[in-house]
């Protein structure tokens, strides 16, 4: 049954990949490469009330800005969105994308200032994720569970490239769902198996073969259960302002290293004098902000996930450090003990709950730093805040060029 068709203009991008047109009135969120100032046409998906959703058929009049797209994979796989134009103008179309999400969310028409983004934007990725099934490996096709078997992605860094090569040989009947690889000084691997466990022979017998391609640990999980593997370290090493920062398969971090240098040195240098300051570090992870501001304050990092406390605890141990303590806990459920000078929130994209800020108004630090990965939460998140803080500068990060995703920081003072 063919689908109903339209012909429509992209007027200005939105969040998550989509581009806004107009149709008889109607609101038309369009799906696919596109670019603002396209005629497209496009098959109508869904049709609500006052909106529709429509997926890209064929491009009628082409931007300036349309360029040919780096991987070949680009609109099979669902990772990349934005390859089909410069990266000048991803920037531009992203800080487009947050003033507006600012405005119309927040009320914020405060200007941007310049973006936090790296000079290269390929090969940037220390860890990728992939999907396995049938032997295939690599991403979700958009919107389903169907894997695009890849054989390389411009987005990893090489070291990672070269490993699925050695992978893909052998993955036919491992029975593998997931593969994490996170790469620096060594290699190690995050690997998903069916929840029914595989007796300890093949486990081992499995450990041993990536091992043996040149991995030095990898973490397994099937099911509830989780087992560590190594023939080296479990965990990689990064350096982080001087400091020895690792971290393992199980544990978030920014994957875009040469990027988060950039972003915590911003961080350090906008929060100075920070001699003697108190700062609270919510959401930690295992301590990316908290060490650096630690060479000359007292941080207390607060975080959720085990093993990111665990890697916190080990970089603690490592670096020497005796004015930086971190503590398993949510943010929601965390109690703050005494006066904080700084706050830094770096919340996960559902951004911070109600509890949370009233926790951050109740304490009234003189500054907060508020980091996220969403526009729109981003943008609520601020909006909670705004009673007592004024808001100082807002920026877009690029943590990950070819793609929707936008990264946003803000620093505010209280009045």
């Amino acid at each position: 049954m063919s689908m109903a068709t339209l012909i429509v203009k992209a007027e200005r991008p939105a969040y998550g990949g989509f581009f806004i047109g107009r149709h008889e009135g109607k609101v038309v969120m369009i799906k696919g490469a596109v670019l603002p100032g396209e005629t497209v046409e496009a098959v109508i998906e869904n049709e609500k009330k006052d909106y529709l959703t429509a997926r890209v058929k064929k491009i009628i009049g082409p931007s300036e800005y349309r360029i040919k797209p780096a991987c070949k994979y680009f609109g099979i796989c669902g990772g990349c969105h934005l390859q089909h134009t410069p990266y000048a103008r991803q920037i531009e179309l992203k800080q487009e994308v947050l003033r507006d999400c600012l405005k119309r969310l927040a009320k914020i028409e405060k200007e941007l200032s310049a973006p936090v983004i790296d000079d290269d934007p390929w090969n940037y990725r220390l860890r990728g994720q992939f999907k396995v099934s049938h032997g295939d490996i690599g991403f979700y096709r958009e919107n389903t569970r169907d894997v695009v078997d890849i054989d390389n992605c411009p987005l990893m860094d090489e070291k990672i490239n070269g490993f699925l090569k050695k992978i893909r040989p052998v993955l036919k009947d491992l029975g593998i769902r997931e593969i994490h690889i996170t790469v620096n000084d060594c290699a190690v691997a995050l690997i998903t198996l069916p929840a029914q466990i595989k007796s300890p022979q093949e486990i081992n017998k499995l450990a041993g073969l990536f091992l043996s391609m040149g991995f030095s640990g990898l973490h397994i999980e099937a099911g509830d259960k989780k087992m560590s593997r190594s023939g080296g370290k479990t965990f990689i090493t990064l350096d982080l302002e001087g400091l020895k920062y690792t971290i393992s398969p199980e544990a978030f971090f920014q994957s875009h290293w040469r990027l988060n240098l950039k972003v915590v040195k911003l961080i350090k240098d906008t929060l100075q004098p920070l001699k003697g300051k108190r700062i609270l570090d919510l959401y930690a992870g295992a301590g990316n902000f908290s060490m650096p501001l630690a060479g000359d304050a007292e941080v207390l990092a607060v975080e959720e996930n085990p093993d990111a406390i665990e890697d916190g605890r080990r970089n603690q141990k490592i670096n020497n450090m005796t004015n930086c303590r971190f503590v398993n806990s949510t943010a929601e459920d965390f109690f703050a003990d005494g006066h904080f000078d700084i706050v830094v929130l770096d919340p996960p994209r559902t951004g911070i709950t109600n509890i949370v800020a009233e926790k951050i108004l109740s304490l009234m630090p003189d500054r907060i730093v508020c980091i996220s990965c969403n526009p729109a939460t981003f943008a609520r998140d601020l909006k909670k805040l705004q009673n007592k803080y004024d808001i100082e500068l807002i920026r877009m990060i690029d943590f990950f060029p070819q793609t929707f995703h936008i990264e946003s920081i803000s620093f505010l003072r209280l009045r």
